[in-house]
């Protein structure tokens, strides 16, 4: 049976604090052998030299390190500064997306959506970097509709994306049904299964309402029912994605890719439940 391939996301540490325990959860998830270690880029590139350090911190150690690239507020000579800054440290794999603007920023710069910035990325470097692109299975918050969406999904690989990260959800049949709507397309690539481990409901149900995933009635009842029972939370919360996570290899997911919030407890704990690590 071919492995699993996983890849995990990080954010990049604000405090000399923060980036010691990043090290500590690079090093414990780096024993899964992810195919690579996404690092997060702020709205309008606010946090593109934290970005630029943590990558460079993770590729030194010998694991592949893949910086997210948001083009919104970015110039083209921005863009083909960073491109050529990556390039220079080795770095092959990068995650081009549209982004947001900064709070009170109303104007969006040279770049309006991702698809953009993958054929940017093409015409200025080739096949130099392996693209990743974000996919929606339960549709943009600011689509118009789902058929938009999707629309907007095959402009970017069009452009030369060569492979695809969904936004995290709970619902199997969305990615499924995406998956194969896609497919239906002519699209091709890789749609790899977001996958947010559960820790704290509270935290989960404010981002979840703020990015547009959708946490099934059942499960939220479940959860309220637990109350502030931090351990019967988080119980739950890992059985619930370990089965999602077994159903979708089952259906032939092409991997995992774990949104791991800077901790490896519980991405590790999933992933030895799935037989993926010792």
């Amino acid at each position: 049976m071919a492995k699993t391939e996983l890849s995990i996301e990080f954010f990049p540490p604000q405090t000399p604090e923060g980036a010691e325990k990043l090290r500590a959860t690079h090093a414990r998830l780096a024993a899964l052998e992810p195919a690579f270690f996404s690092v997060t880029y702020g709205a309008g590139g606010s946090t593109r030299e934290r970005t630029f350090a943590t990558v460079r911190e993770i590729a030194a150690t010998g694991s592949e390190a893949a910086p997210h690239l948001s083009c919104i507020g970015s110039s083209r000579d921005d863009i083909r500064n960073i491109l050529r800054e990556y390039a220079d440290a080795g770095i092959r794999r990068v995650v081009a997306l549209r982004g947001d603007l900064p709070s009170g920023v109303g104007a969006s710069g040279e770049f309006r959506y991702a698809n953009e910035l993958v054929d940017f990325i093409r015409s200025e470097t080739g096949d130099r970097f392996f693209i990743e692109v974000a996919a929606y299975p339960e549709w943009h918050p600011q689509a118009r509709s789902a058929r938009d969406d999707l629309l907007a999904f095959k402009r970017k690989v069009d452009a030369g994306a060569n492979s695809a990260i969904t936004q995290y959800f709970y619902n199997l049949d969305a990615y499924l049904h995406f998956v194969a709507e896609a497919r239906a397309l002519g699209i091709r690539i890789p749609i790899v299964p977001g996958i947010m481990p559960i820790t704290s409901f509270n935290k989960l149900a404010r981002f979840s309402d703020a990015c547009g995933a959708e946490i099934p009635r059942w499960m939220r009842k479940k959860f309220e029912g637990f109350g502030d029972d931090t351990d019967s939370v988080q119980a739950f919360g890992l059985d619930v994605v370990t089965e999602l996570c077994e159903k979708l290899l089952a259906a032939g997911a092409p991997g995992l890719h774990f949104y791991s919030m800077n901790q490896a407890g519980p991405t590790m704990e999933i992933c030895r439940r799935l037989g993926l690590a010792v």
